[in-house]
C-alpha cells in the first residue's frame, strides 16, 4: 500500500469510537526486531540470519497474509459499514508491512542442515479447502449480505492466524519471530473481538 494510502487509513482510524480504536490498535504495532542469529553462527554481512526452525511458520504466515490481502481486495467497493471498511483497510496495511518483514527474513534464512527439522520443528500448512470455500462464499455474497459474510469469513481467517502464531511462539528460534508471533496472536484476537461488536455481525 502506498504511503499516502496508509496515512489515509490512520486518518480514518481517528474517526472510530474509543473502544473500537483500542481494539484496532493491534493493527498499528511498531516494526519487530530482526531475528536473532542461530547460536554459534555469525550473522550475514550487516544482518542476522533466520533460523531454519522459523521458516515453516514464516512460510505459512506469508501464505495466510497473502490470503488476507485477497479478502481485503474483494471487500473494496462492496463494504457498506464504515467501521468495517476502516478495519479492513487497517488490517490490509498492517499485513502488507508484516509481509515485507517476513519475506525479508525468509530471504535471509540459513540453509537447512541435513538433520534440520528433525528436532521439534513442526510444519504449518498454508492454505486449505475450507479457506478456498470461504473466499468463494465471499465473492458470491449478495450485496445486502456482503458485510455479514465478510465479518464471518475474516473472523474465521484471523482466528487461524492467531492459532498459528500461538502454536509457534514457544518454539520460535529468533527473538524477532517470537515477537511477531506474539503480536499477531494479540492483534488478530483484538480484531475478532471488534468484529463481533459490529452491526454486520447481527445482520440477518
Amino acid at each position: 500500500m502506498r504511503p499516502d494510502a496508509v496515512r489515509g487509513v490512520r486518518r480514518r482510524l481517528a474517526a472510530l469510537p474509543l473502544a473500537a480504536l483500542l481494539a484496532v490498535a493491534g493493527c498499528a504495532a511498531p516494526p519487530v526486531a530482526a531475528p536473532a542469529p542461530p547460536s554459534g553462527a555469525p550473522p550475514a554481512a550487516g544482518s542476522a540470519r533466520t533460523d531454519p526452525a522459523d521458516v515453516p511458520f514464516l512460510t505459512a504466515m506469508v501464505a495466510h497474509h497473502d490470503r488476507t490481502r485477497v479478502i481485503a481486495a474483494e471487500a473494496t467497493g462492496r463494504v457498506t459499514d464504515a467501521e468495517l471498511r476502516t478495519l479492513v483497510a487497517a488490517v490490509d496495511a498492517t499485513e502488507a508491512d508484516e509481509l515485507a518483514t517476513m519475506r525479508r527474513w525468509l530471504a535471509a534464512a540459513t540453509p537447512p542442515s541435513d538433520d534440520a527439522g528433525h528436532a521439534g520443528h513442526h510444519a504449518h500448512p498454508g492454505g486449505s479447502p475450507t479457506a478456498d470455500a470461504d473466499l468463494a462464499r465471499l465473492r458470491s455474497a449478495p450485496a445486502d449480505r456482503f458485510d455479514a459474510v465478510l465479518v464471518d469469513v475474516l473472523t474465521v481467517h484471523q482466528r487461524r492466524a492467531a492459532a498459528l502464531a500461538r502454536a509457534h511462539r514457544p518454539a520460535a528460534a529468533g527473538a524477532g519471530v517470537r515477537d511477531l508471533a506474539d503480536r499477531i496472536e494479540r492483534s488478530r484476537t483484538a480484531q475478532i473481538q471488534l468484529m463481533s461488536r459490529l452491526p454486520a455481525t447481527r445482520a440477518g
